[in-house]
């Protein structure tokens, strides 16, 4: 039986078979033979006879009797100086010293002698050289006393040693997991820097989009049949034209934006394209005019910063960035997401698309997906305009998918996202890296899709085709529409811009108007283009009876926009003259009245870089031209 499993037999203490070691300085358990006990235990024997049992090798006859009272019975009078020693060392409190020498004192008493003893031991012990020896912590204040010294069942354990070890080693472990993440996050994000394919934008982009100022990113997917699995889509041996074209902006409060769907078949001019060889070296390709669309890529080795300038050109917007995709981006990217939700509203079976879905609602992605959005032959006329909507309906899934919670919440997905999208899409030099690509998501991640308009560019079919197949525009719409994109005007009803206008600033418009013939006014060119101050003169002399007009040349500093400055007894001539030239309030600026060429006091006009020529209204448009198409991103429509 071991120390435990003796218990109390013949009054053995479990705590005295603890050993010190004087050649280790280790404590030992020493379970020696017990003395013989009698079949039926006595009645315990009080406290202060105790005694203890003998130690392994004492040669202390079985059964002797015990004198009384003697505390620490033999110890001395056998004369083992290994006793001794045991006695010494034990750490323990000493049962059975409250009586030495003293046997008509209290069993308190000797207690605390033995305590006093016990201490003085320690001391010795640690001047020997038993550097493990810990002295016992101190009792607080108020606590409990320690029982009765003598009685423990154990050694006390150091209870701190295991607690630190776990902290150290869970630490340092976090640290390592903390580290190797920190070099796996810049491995993968190396990782994804060099999946992104990024070209040239020879000098046809604004330099890049800033966070501060409104955001135009034009979308270009191409039918080249690049990627695994694409041999049969698109036309054989295409070189890669523009066949989906949409001119995304976003307006500079980040509150709205607005998805212009370029058709590929709408007769435009192409200009003339300085283009970035694979050598470094640079080329212009030659315009080319009243062409497709589609042609502004690829065509005669066009890269996509010709097709940023076509789109310049067209609309007047000058692009910060672009991005191609071909056709694995579509597969990829919704089966990254899980797949987008899409509506039909009848059935279709196209066999040029290899679409064939019912009538409803469809969860689509891969083939299915790219399958949707180029089918045109079994929806509306059966041509690019009615792919347009297809394609923009899909869009709209995408961008709900994209700001869901499942996707957002999933880093499985997002991490998927981030694969797909580098690996799919080329950019311009703008975006060549994955922090900047993050910055323009950041940007538009500030959006709400339910002020995401698609909408596309109002074209007419070609009045010289006997055949329809190509579109030109319809310049009584297109040119509001490019005008509020260039205007930053949302194409839904959002805050309508402070209101249109503050009150004060409406209110310079409104009063009496001086006649045409009596407005003194001296032209200034402030950016516009070289001329125009010159026509503007001749068109309010000759047009509109403003016959006290002057050019004064440029002036001292370019503007953005077109003002119009006067003094307050002049602001009738001020209201006449923005009547005549469709000048909102906030192009009025209250001032100083100035001298013409015949002394008199004229009101001043400057022609900012706004100005588009004479008889042009400068009024930026506050929504869509009647019957242009559109949709916010927000509702399902179904395709019909």
């Amino acid at each position: 039986m071991d120390a435990q499993g003796r218990g109390r037999a013949d009054d053995i203490d479990p705590a005295d078979q603890w050993v010190l070691n004087p050649n280790t300085g280790e404590y030992e358990l020493r379970l020696g033979p017990s003395a013989p006990q009698s079949a039926v235990p006595g009645p315990r024997r009080p406290r202060s006879s105790d005694v203890a049992p003998p130690a392994r090798g004492r040669k202390e006859a079985a059964g002797r009797p015990r004198r009384e009272g003697t505390g620490r019975e033999g110890s001395g009078r056998e004369g083992s100086g290994r006793e001794a020693a045991r006695r010494e060392g034990a750490g323990r409190e000493g049962a059975r010293r409250e009586g030495a020498g003293r046997e008509n004192r209290s069993r308190e008493t000797g207690r605390r002698d033995a305590q006093g003893r016990e201490a003085a031991r320690r001391e010795g012990a640690a001047r020997e050289g038993a550097g493990r020896a810990v002295p016992p912590p101190r009792r607080r204040r108020g606590a409990p006393e320690e029982p009765p010294p003598g009685r423990r069942g154990r050694r006390p354990v150091k209870k701190s040693s295991k607690g630190k070890k776990i902290l150290l080693w869970t630490g340092g472990t976090m640290a390592f997991v903390l580290v190797a993440g920190a070099g796996a996050a810049y491995l993968y994000v190396q990782h994804l820097n060099d999946n992104i394919a990024s070209v040239s934008d020879d000098g046809a982009s604004t330099g890049g989009f800033e966070k501060d100022k409104a955001i135009n990113i034009l979308l270009i997917g191409t039918d080249k049949r690049t990627g695994k699995g694409n041999e049969s889509y698109g036309d054989a041996g295409s070189v890669g034209h523009a066949d989906t074209t949409i001119l995304l902006h976003v307006s500079k409060d980040r509150s709205n934006a607005t998805a212009l769907s370029i058709p590929r078949d709408l007769i435009v001019d192409v200009p003339d394209c300085p283009t970035t060889q694979d050598d470094g070296s640079q080329k212009v390709i030659p315009g080319t005019q009243r062409v497709r669309f589609n042609t502004s890529l690829g065509q005669d080795g066009r890269t996509p910063s010709c097709t940023m300038r076509t789109v310049t050109e067209l609309t007047g917007v000058k692009p910060d960035n672009f991005m191609v995709a071909d056709f694995n981006a579509v597969k990829t990217l919704t089966s990254a997401v899980g797949g987008v939700e899409v509506c039909l509203g009848k059935d279709i079976d196209d066999p040029d698309s290899h679409l064939k879905l019912s009538k409803g609602t469809h969860t689509i992605e891969g083939e299915q997906a790219l399958a949707f959005v180029r089918t045109r032959h079994a929806v509306g006329f059966g041509g690019d305009l009615s792919r347009i909507g297809l394609q923009q309906q899909f869009l709209s899934a995408l961008m709900r998918k994209l700001k869901s919670n499942d996707t957002l919440t999933s880093p499985s997905k997002m991490l998927d996202l981030a694969e797909a999208g580098t690996e799919a899409l080329t950019v311009d030099s703008q975006l060549d890296s994955i922090g900047k690509l993050k910055d323009l998501g950041l940007e538009l991640g500030k959006l709400n899709v339910k002020n995401l308009t698609f909408t596309t560019v109002p074209v007419i079919d070609n009045p010289t085709e006997k055949v329809k197949a190509t579109v030109v525009l319809d310049d009584s719409k297109a040119t509001q529409v490019f005008n509020m994109i260039r205007n930053d005007v949302s194409f839904t009803a959002v805050k309508q811009k402070k209101k249109k206008e503050a009150a004060a600033v409406a209110a310079r418009l409104k009063g009496d108007q001086a006649p045409a013939s009596e407005v003194r006014v001296r032209i200034l060119n402030g950016g516009a283009v070289s001329g125009s101050a010159q026509k503007m003169l001749q068109y309010l002399q000759v047009e509109e009876g403003v016959t006290k007009s002057e050019n004064a040349g440029n002036a001292p500093e370019a503007l953005r926009k077109t003002t119009l400055e006067y003094a307050p007894e002049q602001a009738d001539q001020a209201r006449r003259l923005a009547a005549i030239m469709g000048l909102s309030g906030s192009a009025m600026k209250p001032g100083d009245s100035v001298t013409n060429s015949q002394g008199l006091p004229a009101i001043t006009l400057t022609l900012g870089k706004d100005f588009e020529g004479a008889g042009v209204p400068l009024t930026a448009p506050d929504k869509a031209p009647e019957g242009v198409d559109k949709s916010t991103a927000d509702k399902v429509e179904c395709a019909k």
